[in-house]
């Protein structure tokens, strides 16, 4: 069975310490590069889709969360409130939502800019039983992928079915099969703020923006504040979660007395969509390492070239290719200890897309033998021709290691 947290531990991917705390995961640098490389792909495909990016601190007082509604709905899931005197009491955020109402409400706004786009990459918190905690899964730090698009009502389907869009695009590059779509709506006995007819408008606009998709509705798993779209994926053991999600909220620019002024002059309420294309960024990696098997695709490959000099006669030629690649925006180690055949070895256990075999001929000819991570080898190839071809299929972001 293939599981996340051996292969993490195998490829120095993540480590969990108990001294650092259950449920958060410490990323070392095999890890860290991955994630930096989809973090920013990700904040490109925002911007280009017309997202403007913020900061907002981890924690807020916790008249923010009041009003937001998490601690009269959310409170089981959160950290206790950290008292600093008897006026200051903060409480570390289980969402991005009311830090993104905050920044709408900063001045304002007008019809012109609608829709608006707040995207950050942000830290959150659930204070979640130990007992379900597990590797990158199921954490207690949680580093989101979130959006939140304040439009009018009559944007919402436009703005949906373009989410949903941009999903697709992600998932394709990431390698993330989606396993089904789940329309996630009111169900008995649960707790939700708004009227009946916000709720049946929600639901409506959602259904409409799945029209011509196969999904399944989940009664129960709406969000307390609104109905949800969610993309759901399956682990290397079976288990069903959700890592996309597009959902609508009346309720937050009520509470927040968020508005905008319309063509006409009169004060309208915006409709709040919250949205995420990958879901956490532990969530998305637990589910990346198992579906890759940690082979990730080149592009977000901790390390993408390990330059192999058969012996020390070529440790300036791998010096040159090193610098080379690393100049074309690649990452690169050089790795000139022990036997060729062991290190090549090595190489494949790390799953390195490729290795460059640099011998005494290669040198003399400024060339370099390529040998993939799947066990098979290019003939020798001019260094420019060799980097051409690996920074073709990182710039494709395909999962071949040949480009076409």
């Amino acid at each position: 069975m293939i599981d996340h947290r051996r292969l993490g531990r195998e490829l120095e991917l993540f480590v969990s310490d108990p001294l650092a705390g259950a449920g958060l995961p410490i990323w070392l640098p095999a890890g860290a590069a991955a994630r930096h490389a989809v973090e920013e792909y990700v904040r490109e495909l925002e911007r280009r889709a017309g997202y403007q990016h913020v900061y907002s601190p981890p924690l807020g007082k916790r008249e923010l969360f009041e009003r937001s509604g998490h601690l009269g709905y959310f409170a089981d899931d959160m950290f206790p409130p950290m008292r600093l005197s008897a006026d200051d009491e903060f409480v570390l955020r289980p969402a991005l939502c009311p830090h993104h109402a905050l920044v709408f409400g900063a001045r304002g706004r007008s019809y012109r800019e609608l829709p608006l786009r707040v995207a950050e990459l942000g830290g959150m918190y659930r204070a979640e039983r130990s007992g379900v905690l597990g590797g990158l899964s199921r954490v207690r730090a949680i580093s989101l992928n979130d959006a939140h698009n304040f439009c009018a009502l009559e944007q919402v389907g436009a703005e949906v079915a373009e989410i949903l869009r941009l999903i697709r695009e992600a998932h394709a590059a990431l390698g993330v099969r989606p396993a089904g779509f789940r329309l996630s709506v009111r169900g008995p006995g649960q707790r939700y703020v708004g009227d009946d007819a916000q709720w049946a408008r929600a639901e409506e606009l959602l259904r409409d923006a799945l029209a011509g998709v196969e999904y399944e509705v989940a009664p129960g798993d709406a969000a307390f504040y609104g109905p949800k779209i969610d993309v759901q994926i399956v682990d290397g053991r079976g288990r069903e979660s959700t890592l996309a999600t597009v959902q609508l909220d009346f309720d937050k620019p009520e509470r927040f007395d968020l508005a905008y002024t319309d063509r006409d002059g009169a004060r309208r309420r915006p409709v709040m969509v919250h949205r995420s294309l990958v879901g956490s960024m532990e969530r998305l990696f637990a589910y990346l390492i198992e579906v890759h098997e940690g082979a990730f695709p080149a592009w977000y490959a901790p390390v993408q070239l390990a330059v192999l000099p058969v012996d020390a006669g070529q440790a300036g030629a791998a010096a040159d290719l090193a610098r080379r690649a690393e100049a074309a925006g690649l990452r690169v180690e050089i790795d000139a200890a022990g036997s060729l055949g062991a290190r090549i070895r090595d190489a494949a256990r790390r799953r390195i897309p490729y290795a460059a075999v640099v011998g005494a001929r290669e040198a003399a000819d400024g060339r370099v033998s390529l040998r993939l991570r799947d066990g098979r080898s290019l003939d020798p190839l001019p260094v420019a021709d060799a980097l051409a071809l690996v920074g073709d299929v990182v710039a494709s972001r395909t999962g071949q290691l040949l480009p076409g």
